[in-house]
């Protein structure tokens, strides 16, 4: 959905929203004009039920509140996307390193952060788009944050076609006990997918969800 998509999805809200408030002054207009041909010719010995008419005034007025709050929500919503759209298109040019196990093999080159809680080995298995193994290999983990680089060679000696990637790693300690290892990845924005919301990150064909991003380096 492009921002031209999203206008018009807004302006179709604003119309829905504006012919409601028509209808509801219609028919408060309608029930006015009714409670007063009542109370003209009501018995005097029988009058009529205000409480009943209090009840559906009470009920109008809940209603025109009501509207009034979606009307301030959905100001405030569009507002949102406004400055979220902005705050997004402010990572372009940026480095940014987020939480993620996929990355783009480009110029016979991918790169992982891996984030080790403790010293050990790693078992690592990189896996093409459509999950097949291509690559396995094993790092020594060092404890902390420590990069990793694929030349794209899968195992069969033949370079890998590029595209994107998923590395997986098993960890484990010098006596076989596994543990949990954290994957990164980063990269330079150089777009912005404003028809999610929040918006994406875009490195080359790679979504970057905002909510993943760990870190921002200068333009």
């Amino acid at each position: 959905m492009s921002l031209a998509t999203a206008a018009a999805s807004n302006t179709s809200n604003n119309t829905a929203i504006s012919a409601d408030k028509k209808m509801l002054a219609q028919n408060f207009d309608q029930f006015l004009t009714l409670l007063t041909a009542q109370l003209k010719n009501q018995n005097p010995l029988d009058p009529l039920n205000t409480n009943e008419f209090t009840a559906q005034l009470v009920q109008f007025a809940s209603v025109e509140q009501q509207m009034k709050q979606n009307d301030s929500l959905t100001t405030l919503l569009t507002k949102t996307d406004a400055s979220n759209a902005i705050g997004a298109l402010n990572f372009v040019g940026r480095k940014v390193t987020a939480s993620g196990t996929t990355t783009t093999l480009a110029d016979g080159k991918a790169d992982w952060v891996f984030d080790a809680p403790r010293a050990g080995t790693g078992k690592i298995t990189i896996k093409d788009s459509n999950g097949k193994a291509v690559y396995q290999t094993s790092i020594a983990l060092s404890g902390g944050q420590q990069s990793f680089s694929w030349d794209g060679k899968r195992s069969d000696g033949l370079m890998a076609d590029e595209g994107l990637y998923t590395a997986s790693i098993e960890g484990s300690t010098v006596d076989g006990a596994a543990f949990t290892v954290n994957s990164l990845i980063s990269g330079t924005v150089d777009g912005v997918d404003l028809s999610t919301a929040p918006p994406t990150l875009k490195i080359g064909t790679l979504p970057i969800a905002l909510s993943t991003v760990k870190s921002i380096g200068q333009p």
